[in-house]
């Protein structure tokens, strides 16, 4: 299993859409996936018509430790291959919580799932139980717009970090902002790579033609080094009034407008990253 951190410390970036397109279209391509809604929002669990707000959720259990078996904490969606442990505001407490815990396994929580087993089946039918490392084929994991301890949990377990952005000023100076704290995590799990970066609600206009052009330049020359991969994907994803349309009705984009410019590139992007076409 490759898990896969979607991660900007600027919000409204479209990191949760990015999350949940991304695991749609692996699902698309006949992997198994599983999501972990690493934000207090819960917006990839509403994404995927899975947010309840009244219980804890089960990414704060994740997180504070309060579980026995996996089947406590994944639920399935409507999609078979998808899957998601959720989240709501409960995770702000549980994130708050092990900030004042002294037990020396801060950054370790989300290990301990990498670790366990899973039941497993045809369908819904249950015929076994798997690690789960081999029970998935990819996590994706929606983080929010900081590094909060819940953060630093999920990067411990992260390989490869896909960065949404916007072209503009901010944007682009965060992400050496960025690249700090990522190196910073690397000293305790060093296999962690920065493998792509999107540039969404991308419009061709001379200012963002120009942004781009300067950010690939400077990224040809980080490729394979620091922090990151080898196989690094810089990937714009076209702006398309769509996008807001789907997520208001908790659709994915392709599913929703499959020839809309969103659909098409994010589409592309998973094919470019997997090197599988569906």
């Amino acid at each position: 299993m490759k898990t896969i951190s979607i991660l900007n410390l600027k919000g409204g970036v479209a990191k949760t859409f990015t999350a949940a397109n991304m695991a749609y279209e692996l699902w698309r391509r006949g992997y198994k996936v599983l999501m972990l809604d690493n934000d207090k929002q819960g917006n990839l669990s509403k994404a995927y018509g899975m947010y309840d707000a009244e219980n804890v959720a089960p990414m704060t259990r994740l997180l504070g430790g309060g579980w026995e078996r996996a089947e406590q904490l994944i639920s399935h969606t409507t999609y078979r291959g998808i899957d998601i442990i959720t989240a709501n505001m409960s995770l702000f407490g549980a994130t708050w919580n092990l900030t004042k815990e002294e037990d020396g396994n801060q950054a370790e929580r989300y290990k301990r799932l990498r670790d366990a087993d899973v039941k497993w089946g045809h369908g819904w039918a249950v015929v076994g139980s798997l690690p789960i490392e081999q029970a998935y084929d990819f996590c994706i994991v929606d983080n929010p717009p900081d590094i909060g301890l819940n953060v630093v949990n999920a990067l411990a377990i992260t390989d490869e970090v896909i960065v949404p952005i916007k072209i503009d000023e901010w944007a682009l100076e965060g992400l050496d902002v960025l690249e700090e704290q990522i190196e910073d995590v690397r000293a305790f799990n060093p296999s962690l790579k920065i493998r792509g970066i999107l540039a969404t609600s991308y419009q061709n206009t001379d200012g963002e033609s120009a942004g781009l052009e300067w950010l690939e330049g400077k990224l040809k020359e980080k490729a394979g080094r620091g922090a990151y991969s080898k196989e690094f994907i810089l990937w714009t994803i076209r702006y398309s009034r769509r996008v807001a349309e789907s997520s208001f009705l908790s659709k994915p984009i392709y599913e929703y407008s499959p020839c809309c410019g969103a659909a098409q590139d994010y589409k592309k992007f998973v094919t470019a990253y997997t090197e599988k076409a569906r």
